[in-house]
């Protein structure tokens, strides 16, 4: 068999180019914030990650700039090498205050944190336990560790407790979890996580990528959310959602960190994150601890699009947070959905199977705290329109 056959083969693609359904890779024309230009035309945006509206806010573009102008494009190396720059050690002191841990560790990515550290910290004796809904850089992490890899029930905290009682006593277990599950939207159950961890001698890592400066009385995510900031041993954040950059970290013990620093491939071997990312992290960082409002107005725009939705008759299952999935159940269905939103100027994502199960295919909304109340009613308005049309309500 000739290794390249299977992209022969693979003509699913072009199958829903050929029906004018074809939704991914989009080239916008624009900024990214509420709304976006697509082939000249204006959408409303609710299908990006940018939950506090931070991409367009002057002090993060200035500051960006002006990082440019002192440090330059990028880093040409990495942190181990010649990549760590001043602001990379600012902004992980900064982190590691905000949240309220001895240490915090940059990385270039938020899918490299998660494989970095896993994949670090899980060896040969080891278990990683997963919920079935974790983002995708968790089980490549698990991939890439030498442990047993154990997956359980979705927020299922009896099957949980199952899957724990079958681990070895003495072997080293990480239970790693989403705080704020991607495409369902809802949030872990950390306390009862945290409970379980105890009772099983095993240690806790919450992927917050969905949930820092969304969750928290301060934005600190899903531990401070449930009052379990000094029970979570690691915790992992993007760069790419509320901070409007790129990139990710890990917040934890001293220890945890330099040993991380010391031994993660996906660090030691990548180029740092370039100036103009780091001082944008910073520049949000600042903005997310001083405007409160912001989160304040997300969650209003949040409880509003919950009530609206589920009155219209769409089920938007478990939901806890600004990702609202509406769920569709057929692939060519979900397509053809997105495709009619669309026209009506809505930018959503159609998620499919395999990254949702059979059945369980979705239109991925989530929210920015700028989103306005006129946007927000041509939004509703679009949905039950195209729901009508497609029966879905």
């Amino acid at each position: 068999m000739d290794l390249f056959e299977k992209c022969e083969n693979f003509a699913e693609a072009e199958k829903v180019k050929s029906l004018g359904l074809y939704p991914y890779f989009r080239a916008i024309s624009s900024g990214q914030d509420t709304e976006v230009v697509i082939e000249g035309k204006k959408m409303i945006m609710i299908g990006s990650n940018n939950y506090l509206g931070l991409t367009s806010h002057p002090k993060v573009k200035e500051a960006a700039m002006d990082a440019v102008k002192r440090f330059g494009s990028g880093c040409t190396g990495s942190r181990f090498l010649n990549g760590t720059l001043e602001l990379h050690e600012e902004l992980e002191n900064r982190l590691a205050r905000f949240m309220k841990k001895e240490a915090a560790l940059v990385f270039s990515t938020g899918f490299q944190t998660n494989l970095g550290t896993i994949a670090t910290l899980v060896t040969r004796k080891d278990y990683v336990i997963i919920d079935r809904s974790v983002h995708a850089s968790i089980v490549d992490a698990c991939r890439l560790s030498y442990g047993t890899v154990v997956k359980f029930k979705h927020n299922d905290m009896a099957d949980l407790a199952r899957v724990l009682g079958n681990c070895e006593n003495n072997a080293g277990k990480l239970i790693a979890v989403d705080g704020v599950f991607s495409m369902e939207g809802d949030i872990a159950d950390l306390p009862e996580i945290v409970r379980l961890a105890k009772k099983h001698n095993a240690r806790v890592m919450v992927d917050d990528a969905h949930s820092i400066g969304v969750l928290g009385e301060h934005g600190r995510g899903t531990a401070e959310h449930f009052d379990l900031e000094d029970e979570v041993d690691v915790v992992m954040g993007t760069f790419s959602k509320s901070f409007a950059s790129l990139g990710g970290f890990i917040a934890a013990s001293e220890r945890v960190v330099n040993y991380v620093k010391h031994f993660s491939r996906a660090l030691i071997f990548s180029a740092s994150p370039p100036p103009a990312a780091v001082a944008t992290c910073l520049a949000a960082l600042d903005i997310i601890e001083s405007e409160p409002e912001r989160r304040e107005r997300l969650w209003q725009i949040t409880k509003r699009m919950h009530k609206e939705f589920r009155a219209l008759g769409f089920n938007i299952g478990t939901t806890q947070t600004p990702i609202i999935p509406i769920y569709i159940g057929d692939d060519m269905k979900t397509f053809q959905f997105w495709k009619m939103l669309s026209d009506e100027g809505i930018f959503v994502n159609p998620i499919i199977s395999p990254a949702v199960a059979p059945g369980c295919q979705l239109l991925r909304t989530s929210y920015t705290a700028t989103h306005t109340d006129e946007q927000l009613d041509k939004v509703l308005e679009a949905f039950e329109k195209v729901g009508k049309k497609m029966g879905v309500i």
